[in-house]
Formats: structure tokens, sequence, C-alpha cells
């Protein structure tokens, strides 16, 4: 009896785009590129990530979507050459929210700001005429770049740490939203208003 089991190779699943490129890994740790029909190294999904490629990595075997740890990898291989994004102090902490309640909040949080980010690199780039776009921007060069800058980017700046601010803030207001209807009654928490 045929298999009903699709597979990436032969079609797309339901909801998928026909632009997804899917990488297998096998157990020899090689990765494949099924549209290329050739392997490839962690360098070259490096590089469909900064292309905004979409992907999905899947074991060659089980079929298990291995995308999250395959760019776990290139963050590790990234933070143990050059100059590493996170601080020790700052992985601890995020090792610590690890089966904490407040995990899926943090973890929202993080995602929300780094959004935000983004867009205010976006706008940086527009501002600036993509003038610093693709370049190494040291932190000693975002100093003077700063330094020299315009109210107007100042500005957008201040407007990414506000909305920083604000979604921390929120996320407190929640915390304390769910605190007071787990533990009404409790001093040190307002019951919920009904």
């Amino acid at each position: 009896m045929p298999s009903n089991r699709r597979t990436a190779e032969t079609e797309a699943e339901p909801g998928r785009t026909d632009g997804l490129r899917v990488l297998k890994k096998y157990p020899n740790r090689r990765l494949y590129d099924t549209r290329s029909s050739s392997y490839i190294t962690l360098s070259d999904v490096k590089q469909m990530v900064l292309e905004a490629q979409t992907f999905e990595v899947r074991d060659a075997k089980s079929g298990e979507d291995l995308t999250r740890s395959i760019l776990l990898q290139i963050i590790l291989e990234e933070e143990s050459a050059g100059m590493p994004m996170f601080s020790t102090q700052m992985l601890a902490q995020i090792i610590r929210f690890y089966g904490h309640a407040m995990q899926g909040l943090m973890g929202a949080y993080l995602e929300k700001n780094l959004q935000g980010f983004v867009e205010m690199h976006r706008n940086l780039s527009e501002q600036t005429g993509g003038l610093y776009e693709g370049k190494a921007f040291t932190p000693e060069a975002w100093t003077q770049f700063m330094s020299g800058q315009n109210p107007v980017i100042q500005n957008m700046m201040s407007g990414y740490l506000d909305q920083s601010r604000l979604l921390m803030s929120q996320m407190q207001e929640q915390m304390q939203k769910q605190a007071e209807s787990f533990f009404p009654g409790m001093s040190g928490f307002t019951p919920p208003k009904g």
C-alpha cells in the first residue's frame, strides 16, 4: 500500500510557500540542500539567513525539524569567534529563565524588543541613505556617528528605548494581573476587580 506521507522533495506541505528551501541533515553531520542537490556548509546556511531566505532543516532519517538547533549552532560559532554579542552575565540570566514561570513572557519580550530594534535599524538605514549598510559598524563608529547626528536620529533611538520601556511595563502589568488571579486575598496582592 503506497504511503500518503508527503516529502519535501516531491511536493510542498499544506500551508507552505513554494519558496521554502529544505535542507537535510545526515548522521555524519553533513547538510544537503535539496534545491541545489548539493552538500552545503554551516557557513552557507548562515548566508541564507543573512539573505533572509526561507528554509527548513530536517533530519534526513526521521524528518524531525532541526532548524532551531542549526541556528543555535551558527550563533554559538559567531559567539566563539571575534566579538561576542552576549555577555556571560546576559547568557546566565537567559538560562535562569528556562523552566521558570516567566519563560514564555521573557521570550515574547525579547522577540518584540528585537523586532523594535530591527525597525529602528531599518529607519536609521533610510535616514542615512544606506551609508553604513553592510559595513563594519564598530561600537566606536556608532558612538562617533550618534554624537554627530541631528535630533531626528537621536529621537529615533529615544523612541526605541521608550518602546522597550513600554514593553517591559506591559510585561510587568501582565505578571501582576496573573499573580492577582492566582493568589487572590494574599498579602501583597490586590484581588482582581470583578
